[in-house]
């Protein structure tokens, strides 16, 4: 028998008035938001929208940001900049991790043969 894994945050399991409750909005809201592109719902074969933990937890940054007084157009752009800055540092880490493993000592020997074809094509021109 196979073990129960819950879904990730990224897994679209919420029916809208149940993300509607979590995030604090209304239903008409989301669809909004929705039809704006702020928040995209999955959607099931019957058209019904389908909403992630990550969905309700950027759902409750609008509202606070809209709150502050941010207008919707803004909050897009804040939402496309945070998604941006955030590929970015996977990148970093990602490159970091590139660097760390270029400078772990390899096979000494490995290194002199690369060494010594190298200098062998530059003589070669």
């Amino acid at each position: 028998m196979s073990e129960f894994v819950p879904p990730g945050p990224d897994a679209k399991v919420f029916v809208i008035s149940v993300a509607a409750e979590l995030s604090g909005l209304h239903p008409q809201t989301l669809r909004t938001y929705d039809r704006m592109g702020l928040v995209t719902a999955a959607r099931t074969g019957g058209g019904g929208r389908r909403y992630s933990l990550r969905d309700i937890e950027t759902l409750r940054a609008v509202a606070k940001l809209t709150a502050e007084g941010i207008g919707l157009e803004g909050v897009k752009r804040v939402i496309a900049l945070e998604t941006q800055v955030a590929a970015l540092q996977q990148r970093v880490r990602e490159l970091e991790a590139e660097l760390a493993d270029a400078r772990t000592p390899r096979n000494l020997p490995e290194l002199y043969a690369e060494h010594q074809i190298a200098v062998w094509r530059r003589r070669r021109g």
